[in-house]
């Protein structure tokens, strides 16, 4: 049974959920203000949490933040928002994934168990074993990422959308494969989820020394782990 934090100032909307993923197998706690939400992320380890933007104490936003200091556990973020502005804001700063209130449970059931699945099984079928390419080195067993030995923390949407790149090195993946293998649906040309995951995964890869064009944006068409010969050439 997985565990779930939800984090939500709606008791209605907290009971309802409860009962509802409840019925498939989910074992959900509810917290209803930020600061009491923080803590109990961080207290012990959830399989998911899925945060509410608008809440006491602190906003849901600022608890992301303090999350991703501590933990690289999947975050949902629910909003009642609907400016594309605060979905972007959220995903910049690390939510594995958005869903917009009001949401019917069921497309919220099939988020949740795409990012659970996503945690788990490898986006993409393969052979087992370390996947190396650029200096990166990628453990799809012990979800490790490592730049020239220096260890590199993602997130699992970040892992995941790695490993599909890395095992087609200087090969186009598409966006429309990336986003059923990583996200775990059709790609949509509005949702900016995905080009968000990128930027992050490019910016992780970039402070950890990787040259900037390391995953490269083929425009209109998808993403690419380009194969550079001259690493320091492409930092310049």
């Amino acid at each position: 049974m997985d565990d779930i934090l939800l984090i939500d100032d709606d008791v209605e909307l907290c009971s309802m959920l409860t009962e509802y993923l409840g019925r498939y197998g989910f074992l959900v706690t509810a917290v209803h203000r930020g600061d009491s939400g923080l803590s109990a992320a961080l207290e012990r380890p959830y399989a998911l949490v899925l945060l509410d933007v608008m809440l006491p104490g602190l906003d849901g936003f600022e608890v992301l933040r303090r999350i991703r200091t501590a933990s690289a556990v999947s975050v949902l973020l629910l909003t009642a928002r609907g400016e594309d502005v605060d979905r972007i804001v959220g995903l910049e700063i690390g939510a594995d994934d958005y869903l917009s209130k009001p949401f019917n449970p069921r497309e919220l059931l099939a988020r949740v168990r795409a990012i659970l699945r996503r945690a788990t099984v490898n986006p993409v079928k393969a052979e087992p074993g370390l996947l190396r390419a650029e200096g990166l080195e990628l453990n799809p067993a012990a979800r490790t990422v490592h730049f020239n030995g220096a260890s590199v923390d993602l997130t699992d949407v970040e892992f995941a959308l790695l490993e599909a790149l890395m095992r087609a090195p200087g090969t186009v993946v598409t966006r429309e494969d990336i986003s059923e293998g990583v996200l775990g649906r059709k790609f949509h040309p509005f949702d900016r989820s995905l080009d968000m995951h990128v930027s992050r995964l490019r910016r992780k890869l970039a402070d950890s020394g990787a040259p900037e064009a390391q995953v490269k944006t083929i425009r209109g068409v998808g993403y690419q782990l380009a194969l550079i010969a001259n690493p320091q050439r492409a930092r310049a």
